[in-house]
Parts: C-alpha cells; sequence; structure tokens
C-alpha cells in the first residue's frame, strides 16, 4: 500500500504490519457516520416492523406475504448487521479481525442472493396472479411459498460456501497489512457470479414483469370499458381481481427500484471499476444497501395493511389477547 506523509497508521502498536488510511476531516466522518449508522437503524426498525406484521397477524398469512416476509429478513439483516460493517469498513480500518471479516462478506453475500432470489419468485407470484388467475390459488399455496423460501435460503447458503472458502484461503495466501478487509474474486468466479447472481435473475424479473404489466394493462382497459364478449382474453380479465392489478403495480414499484439500486453494482464492477474513486464505488455499493430501507417505505406509500400493523405494534394492541385475528386488510 503507498503510504502518504499525512496518512494515519491504523494499528499504531504494530507500526510494521499496521495498514495506513488517509487522513478524514472529523466533522465530514461524523456527519457521514451519524447519517450511515442512522440509515441502518431505520432499516432495521422498518423491516422489523414488516416481519412482526406478516408473522403476527393471521390475516396476512397470504402467498404474496410470506415472500415479502423473506424479503424483509433480508433487508433487517442488511441493516443490522451489513450496513454498520460498510460503515466501518469505510473508515479504510477493520478493527474485528480476519474471522469476522470473512463472515461479513460470506453474510453479506447470502442476503445478497436471497434478496435477488425472493425478487425472482416476487415477479413469477405476480406473472401466475395476472396472467393465469384461475388457476392461481392452486399453483400458488402458502405452503409451496414457505418450501420455495426455506428452499430460497438453504440454496443461498450452500452456493455462498465455495465464496467463503475460497476467501479464507485467499487471507492465507495473501500478504496483507494488519487492519485490512477486502476480498479478490477469481475472473472465473466472479463471471460465474456475474450469471447466476446477476444476468439469470434480472433477465427473469424483466421478462416475467413485463409480460405482467402487458397483460394487466390489457385488462385494466377491459375492465374499464366493460367487454363482454366471450373471448379467452376477456375470461381472463374477468376473472382477474382489481386486488390483484394493484399489487402487481405495487410490486412493480418495488421491483424498479430494486433494479435501480441493485444493477449499477454489476454494472460498475464489470465495465467501469478502474475508472473510479474509492468515495464513488463506495455510494454504489451502499446505494444497494439502502434499497434495504426503501422497500418498507414503499409497504407504507401502497399497502394500507401496513400502516394499520404499525399503529397497532406502536400503540401495544398487538399484545391484546387475539389481537393476531384483527382485521387489517
Amino acid at each position: 500500500m503507498e503510504v502518504v506523509d499525512d496518512w494515519e497508521i491504523c494499528f499504531p502498536e504494530f507500526p510494521n504490519i499496521s495498514c495506513w488510511k488517509p487522513p478524514s476531516p472529523w466533522p465530514e466522518t461524523l456527519f457521514i457516520n451519524i447519517t450511515l449508522y442512522s440509515i441502518s437503524v431505520l432499516t432495521a426498525v422498518l423491516n422489523l416492523l414488516i416481519i412482526i406484521s406478516v408473522s403476527h397477524f393471521r390475516q396476512l398469512h397470504t402467498p404474496t406475504n410470506i415472500l415479502l416476509l423473506s424479503l424483509a429478513v433480508s433487508d433487517f439483516l442488511v441493516g443490522l448487521l451489513v450496513m454498520p460493517a460498510e460503515a466501518l469498513l469505510r473508515n479504510s480500518c477493520w478493527f474485528l479481525g480476519d474471522l469476522l471479516c470473512s463472515m461479513y462478506f460470506y453474510g453479506s453475500y447470502i442476503i445478497l442472493f436471497a434478496s435477488v432470489g425472493d425478487m425472482v419468485l416476487l415477479s413469477v407470484d405476480r406473472y401466475v396472479a395476472i396472467c393465469d388467475p384461475l388457476h392461481y390459488t392452486t399453483r400458488i399455496t402458502l405452503n409451496r411459498v414457505k418450501v420455495c423460501v426455506c428452499l430460497l435460503w438453504f440454496c443461498s447458503v450452500a452456493y455462498n460456501s465455495y465464496y467463503f472458502n475460497m476467501f479464507l484461503l485467499q487471507q492465507e495466501n495473501t500478504s496483507s497489512c494488519y487492519g485490512d478487509c477486502m476480498t479478490l474474486s477469481h475472473p472465473t468466479a466472479a463471471d460465474v457470479d456475474f450469471v447466476f447472481n446477476f444476468f439469470t435473475p434480472i433477465t427473469a424479473i424483466i421478462v416475467l414483469y413485463t409480460r405482467v404489466f402487458v397483460v394487466a394493462v390489457s385488462q385494466a382497459r377491459a375492465m374499464r370499458s366493460h367487454i363482454t364478449a366471450v373471448t379467452k382474453q376477456i375470461s381472463v380479465t374477468k376473472t382477474a381481481k382489481k386486488s390483484e392489478l394493484k399489487a402487481a403495480r405495487t410490486l412493480g414499484v418495488l421491483v424498479v427500484v430494486f433494479l435501480m439500486c441493485f444493477t449499477p453494482v454489476y454494472v460498475v464492477s464489470f465495465v467501469v471499476l478502474q475508472n473510479m474513486s474509492y468515495s464513488s464505488l463506495y455510494f454504489i455499493q451502499y446505494l444497494y444497501y439502502f434499497n434495504s430501507c426503501l422497500n418498507p417505505l414503499i409497504y407504507a406509500l401502497f399497502y394500507p395493511w401496513f400502516r394499520k400493523t404499525v399503529k397497532f405494534i406502536v400503540t401495544l394492541q398487538i399484545l391484546k389477547p387475539g389481537s393476531f385475528e384483527a382485521n387489517i386488510q
């Protein structure tokens, strides 16, 4: 590492092996840290409200909401674990040791994989609900969705175990200064990750939601014009519920925001990585994590049930006997 005269040493007690960090004005550092940790706390709290709401109220035990619950769990872990660790990494010195460093990368990869998988499952859920509504209740059942969510998290853990082992071996074989926390993927591993964690799921999401959008627009026009002709298109239109169309629009906003926050991470990694400053790279990385804070805000904006359940939780009505049977739709 190149050391400039005004740089600061991470571990003064180990001057020969310690990393160095560039100086940073304390007002700027204080402001940025307060902002980052505030966003972290807000993200964890908002997603915890989602988790409690869907878990507690029986009326919310639907296949779509189970998928939202899985997404809220991953977003909650981002706010509780990943964002604080990213704030530490921004200071250029890692004080928690190599084991926690490797666990951080392992956990963040698991959460990333699970979040992308949740978005794919949500897209499949809306595709069946809008494009094949007559078979939705038989194909998308509560038990099947629970199994899919469990399989998703299991696959995420198994898939990223390879990268975790590679990271541990890399730490042993790569000489680095004390206080460093970073990972360098093998080009082949990076290509595989790009295919399975970005290109394939993002393509699936875009294709499915493009089809959902086309069919939803067609159904909305048909309902407005009260077409009664007996055709396959109209029979589907008549069976489609307005609530399903509204859910599709809401989840469409969720997916679009996710793509806007997630796509730059991989675009930067494969296109302009070498030409970007550290601050820009950090902003792009944190933009993806900030998506975990935006998701509950989208729920609050579009889902009346979320606002009602938050009121139940904040006023402690949730502690009353039988509160799980409350009508919050």
